[in-house]
């Protein structure tokens, strides 16, 4: 590892010269994006990356996939990283984190154990209940029996959840007993892995906001909310998907209810880490319904949520890099303060034809669209040809992101982009942001 120092500003603090995103998806190619655009960053890899972040302007991409964490140590060594930042979940809750920063590199993205908030719904139930923080009630079951037990015994349609990761596919928001019976089969057959497990919660009911939380373990700064759309269809019909589009500020969580957030959610769970030993530092990303009640954890993910970040990151100013760096090294309030830009954001993901189920792959994309100041272009399901074709490989292919002063505005500007961008079963949704918009 190189001991040159990381780049100072007395301005902007600390902010790390050469840093590396791991991951492949719309969230690392947003990442890479605005990390690059951070003040005193001199070079960003993205390991393995997609056919956006090979073109992308002061990045290199690496050819090693998130979980071959030795490929990724030595790349660190090799580059003399400043600052690692973990895209997705997986790699995290195997331990990615852990092996870097035993080798002495700065990670923002927690240790397995903290991982854990995500990649265990039992786990992170326990906790909530344990920090006093308001979810759902909650019956944990090991076995198809205990689990129908439990359902027969509460007489109603119950959420069901996987629980461990499922890519974000292992939920089930049953409308009858008959199908909550069938998610909790589904599960036992193995769908989402051996060695299943699952939760069953009561059902909540109110709008459904993201926030997310930067933090060193101790500190945090909270990012702007934001909404997006899970389901493939216009109306929100149609099965879930990863988010077909987002839109941030929300104005669902003004400043008070973001405060409130703060107090009742964020700094309780951090509390009831820091309890367990974990030192968490990365984001935490608090999945919330607005019941009659005041906000409800839905769940936590260890992560940036995807089509959040891409949304959220062309808001976020040039001191983003370091402070991800002090979250990293447990010095936020050392950090400088991170300039938010009061505008609307809105994303539309364009996406394969027969997504989220059995997706056509291998076609051209063909772009005419010339990002701007207030206009992005970033990658998802995308992979560059050595004659510098970009064919489709994913499910969502691509993310239009517009800023404006408006949301309608925004709006206008992203789908005027996503216009000049054309492949063969080209998938999207017409009505993102129907809850801000007025045409």
């Amino acid at each position: 590892m190189s001991t040159a120092a990381p780049a100072v500003s007395p301005a902007h603090g600390v902010s790390p010269a050469r840093v590396l995103v791991v991951g492949g998806g719309g969230r690392e190619n947003a990442l890479a994006w605005a990390l690059n655009r951070s003040h005193g960053v001199k070079q960003v890899w993205v390991s393995p990356g997609n056919g956006g972040t090979q073109e992308l302007e002061g990045c290199m991409q690496l050819a090693i996939a998130e979980s071959d964490h030795d490929g990724l140590l030595a790349a660190c060594r090799q580059h003399s990283v400043d600052l690692v930042v973990v895209g997705p979940e997986a790699p995290l809750a195997a331990g990615l984190a852990d092996k870097l920063r035993a080798a002495g590199f700065p990670v923002f993205g927690p240790g397995a154990d903290g991982a854990q908030l995500e990649a265990s719904k039992q786990w992170a139930k326990a906790l909530m209940v344990e920090a006093g923080v308001p979810t759902a009630g909650y019956w944990k079951a090991n076995s198809r029996d205990e689990a129908l037990a439990a359902l027969e015994a509460q007489g109603k349609p119950l959420v069901v959840k996987a629980d461990g990761l499922a890519a974000g596919k292992g939920v089930t928001v049953a409308e009858s007993i008959e199908e909550a019976r069938s998610a909790i089969e589904e599960i036992f057959e193995g769908r989402f892995g051996a060695g299943a497990s699952l939760v069953l919660e009561e059902r909540t009911h109110g709008p459904e906001v993201s926030v997310f939380a930067l933090t060193d373990g101790e500190r945090m700064v909270l990012l702007p909310p934001a909404q997006d759309h899970k389901r493939i269809g216009e109306g929100d019909t149609g099965p879930n998907t990863g988010g077909m589009g987002a839109y941030a500020p929300a104005p669902l969580l003004d400043a008070a209810g973001l405060e409130q957030v703060r107090q009742l959610v964020l700094e309780p769970t951090l509390a009831a880490l820091n309890s367990r030993g974990i030192r968490y530092q990365g984001v935490i990303y608090a999945g919330l319904m607005l019941t009659e009640n005041g906000p409800s954890v839905i769940e936590f993910n260890c992560r940036f949520g995807d089509p959040e970040c891409e949304t959220l990151m062309p808001l976020l100013g040039p001191e983003l890099a370091a402070v991800l760096l002090a979250c990293a090294n447990g010095t936020l309030h050392q950090a400088p303060e991170l300039s938010i830009a009061p505008q609307c954001s809105a994303c539309v993901i364009a996406a394969a034809q027969g997504y989220p189920g059995e997706i056509r792959k291998g076609d051209v994309i063909h772009s005419e669209l010339q990002p701007s100041g207030d206009l992005q272009l970033f990658h998802a399901g995308t992979q560059r040809q050595p004659d510098g074709r970009c064919l489709t490989s994913g499910g969502r292919v691509l993310a239009v992101v517009a800023q404006a002063d408006t949301f309608d505005n925004a709006f206008e500007r992203a789908y005027t982009g996503l216009a000049q961008v054309t492949y063969e079963g080209m998938t999207f949704r017409r009505d993102i942001g129907h809850q801000v918009r007025s045409r």
